[in-house]
């Protein structure tokens, strides 16, 4: 593993981690935030899931350039 690859994969871990601890406390937000409005705590699930696959498409590209 030569040094690009191993700043790929340590850039995916703490991305995935980020992630993992959000999707992990989500449906905590969700139920706190869905009290005053079911469509921002529907807003919040759908914005991490475009989140998720909008950082790792950016990710991509900016590995494509270099």
């Amino acid at each position: 593993m030569d040094a690009r690859t191993r700043n790929a994969a340590i850039a995916a871990a703490i991305i995935l981690v980020g992630f993992g601890l959000f999707a992990f406390y989500m449906p905590t937000i969700m139920l706190a935030v869905g009290e005053s409005s079911p469509l921002a705590a529907g807003a919040i699930a759908v914005t991490f899931v475009v989140a998720f696959f909008l950082v790792f498409w950016l990710r991509g590209r900016a590995q494509r350039r270099k």
